[in-house]
């Protein structure tokens, strides 16, 4: 599942193509598993709307919205490029400003296509810009969701890890005895830390992930807060880890996974002590760790 750094790529990658462009149309598959919203409010929400801005939200990629006025649409010059209408008409009573929310969950991926383009199976969503282009949502296993929110209605729950100081960083584990590992999953205490990126930060903290959060003294939870902000960083310079179906906006895998110190190396000998890297299940979550170096 695309974690963070993957999700913030992506959201730069799509603001850098689309921001300023217009909604025209969207067309919804009839698979009701990536609507969290229903189909005729998200049609109602989205289309003859500008996108301001692309960003990222914790795991969310949210589309921040802007009704424009009907003089300002593109007049469509080929009806032959276009995308199936959607069979939702906009109600009265529509946002001004609004939230378009998805979240990309274990396969979905967000493409900007030429309308000509083939359209990929599993395609559940494609919304036709006034550039030409078309947004494609596609997504073969359905876990990935869509929603609308009116502006300011969505927040995911959680801090942001990039954000946050090391007080508030610190009081979220003080008084937690689960695994330190199944805290900094917790996307209820930090929002967009996955599986990866917590091994990842646990190892250059010195940290075995079993350790229970409450035990973790001040100074280590001080190496923790560096390491996430430092892992975090990196993974997003590196566009992220292309474990699985992850690509980026263009889709072009990422590289940080050539850098992983522990994730994904079970076996393996340590690249600063040379011990090999163990493998344990939490919560049912895979962690990986080297148990000379962390403690």
């Amino acid at each position: 599942m695309p974690e963070l750094p993957e999700v913030e790529t992506i959201a730069r990658g799509l603001a850098s193509r689309v921001t300023g462009d217009v909604i025209e149309s969207i067309w919804l598959g009839r698979k009701p598993e990536p609507l969290k919203s229903p189909a005729a409010e998200i049609a109602s929400t989205v289309e003859n709307t500008r996108i301001a801005t692309v960003r990222r939200v914790g795991k969310h990629i949210v589309f921040d919205l802007e009704r424009v006025e009907s003089a300002e649409r593109r007049t469509p010059s080929s009806a032959k490029t276009h995308p199936p209408k959607s069979p939702h008409k906009e109600t009265a009573g529509s946002a001004t400003h609004a939230h378009w929310i998805i979240h990309l969950g274990m396969t979905g991926r967000l493409q900007v296509c030429d309308a000509q383009s083939e359209i990929l199976k599993h395609t559940h969503a494609i919304l036709k810009l006034s550039s030409g282009r078309e947004l494609r949502f596609v997504d073969p296993r359905r876990f990935g969701r869509l929603s609308v929110a009116r502006a300011g209605a969505f927040d995911a729950t959680g801090m942001e890890p990039l954000d946050i100081n090391l007080d508030r960083f610190s009081a979220l584990f003080r008084r937690r005895k689960t695994p330190i590992k199944s805290a900094l999953l917790n996307q209820k205490l930090l929002r967009g830390v996955g599986n990866i990126y917590a091994d990842e930060s646990l190892f250059r903290a010195g940290i075995r992930p079993r350790r229970s959060a409450s035990a973790i003294t001040r100074d280590q939870l001080a190496k923790l807060h560096a390491a996430v902000k430092e892992v975090l960083t990196e993974a997003i310079a590196l566009g992220g880890s292309s474990i699985s179906d992850y690509v980026n906006s263009d889709g072009e895998a990422g590289f940080f996974q050539l850098q992983h110190r522990v994730y994904g190396r079970e076996s393996e000998p340590c690249l600063v002590c040379k011990t090999p890297i163990k493998r344990i299940v939490i919560a049912g979550r895979s962690s990986h760790y080297c148990p000379k170096c962390q403690k």
